[in-house]
């Protein structure tokens, strides 16, 4: 996560457009083409290619050269905050956009919530246009939805059109968070898309795409159209964060861990299948003010079970800094309740 950086104070009223309701639209066959190519005109403006530059690394052979990524973006305030996803700009030493119309422009990262996998970056400069926030709470499966984005970073601004499959989506990422209530669309999602947004019919983003799911490989199946995106009304929540404080804050328990599943708990003749294995405690921090120990197995944090469907990070930030939250924990054939008020973090848990 980038160094959080100072920033003033900001109405978020004046920044993101915070839309909580969304007009009833009642379309014919022959209303959505119409409808698309306005909410197009209306969003595509707005929506940028992300580029950044990841610094060369020393190898066996010598130093290797700088390389390029590129994502896509999206401007949410007429100040020049955008959207973007952390995996498109994490580890870049120097990022920029690339407008509709081909304008180049330097951006600064402000924070980023690697978690949620998002990013707020800002430019300087006149913004083309501004893309207003749509409640997603209200989507509805079947709805026709709109991506916009680069992909591949060659074909700026390539509007693909799908459905709403489903919400409420879980996936499980390789680093082990596990991210929940994704906007799952069958709209067409390319490498480069990440972090454009995906619009409904009323021309308002509700949803930042973020990954997809393809499987195949040797004896795997294949799937196509499985794209998932996140919620706008989770976008905006840690997108004003940042604007106005220069970081998202998550809740700090202060521990290490390491997740324990039913494969390691019968390997290791533990007491309970599923929970999180406390190899340290930091000193000072509410863990060990609540009475933590390393050996410790957290199995519950206020009332979130960690399991299958619910990991330690997810279970965790499901709570606020300074929230006072029942613990569970097996140390070694005791089950305890430990009373843990949450401090705040803007980096591990």
């Amino acid at each position: 996560m980038k160094p959080a950086q100072t920033t003033a104070p900001v109405a978020i009223s004046q920044n993101i457009p915070a839309s909580t309701t969304s007009p009833t639209i009642i379309l014919t066959n022959t209303d959505i083409e119409t409808a698309i190519t306005t909410a197009v005109d209306k969003i595509g403006p707005a929506v940028v290619t992300v580029v950044g530059v990841i610094p060369g690394q020393m190898t066996f052979f010598g130093p290797t050269g700088d390389s390029q990524v590129s994502g896509s973006g999206v401007f949410i305030s007429p100040e020049g905050y955008l959207l973007t996803n952390n995996h498109v700009v994490e580890g870049t030493k120097s990022v920029s956009v690339i407008l509709a119309d081909g304008t180049g422009l330097p951006a600064e990262i402000i924070n980023t919530d690697p978690f949620a996998d998002l990013a707020v970056l800002k430019t300087k400069g006149e913004v083309p246009a501004v893309a207003p926030l749509g409640n997603s709470d209200n989507l509805k499966p079947g709805e026709t939805v709109i991506a916009i984005g680069s992909p591949l970073g060659d074909f700026k601004n390539t509007v693909t059109v799908g459905v709403i499959s489903a919400t409420g989506r879980s996936i499980q990422r390789d680093d082990g968070v596990m991210m929940e209530d994704l906007i799952q669309t069958d709209t067409v999602i390319n490498q480069g898309n990440s972090g454009g947004p995906l619009v409904n019919l009323a021309g308002k983003v509700i949803g930042i795409n973020t990954l997809i799911v393809r499987g195949g490989g040797f004896g795997s199946a294949v799937a196509e159209g499985l794209g998932f995106s996140i919620p706008s009304n989770t976008t905006r929540i840690i997108a004003s964060q940042i604007i106005e404080k220069g970081y998202f804050a998550r809740p700090y328990l202060g521990v290490n861990w390491q997740s324990i599943t039913p494969r390691i708990a019968a390997q290791y003749g533990l007491p309970v299948e599923w929970g999180a294995y406390v190899t340290q405690v930091d000193s000072g921090s509410p863990a060990a003010q609540a009475g933590l120990e390393s050996g410790d197995i957290i199995t519950e944090i206020g009332g979130t079970p960690i399991d299958e469907s619910s990991s330690f990070v997810n279970a965790l930030f499901d709570h606020q800094p300074g929230e006072q939250v029942i613990v569970k924990v097996a140390r070694g054939n005791k089950m305890l309740d430990l009373t843990v008020t949450l401090g705040e973090s803007s980096a591990n848990p």
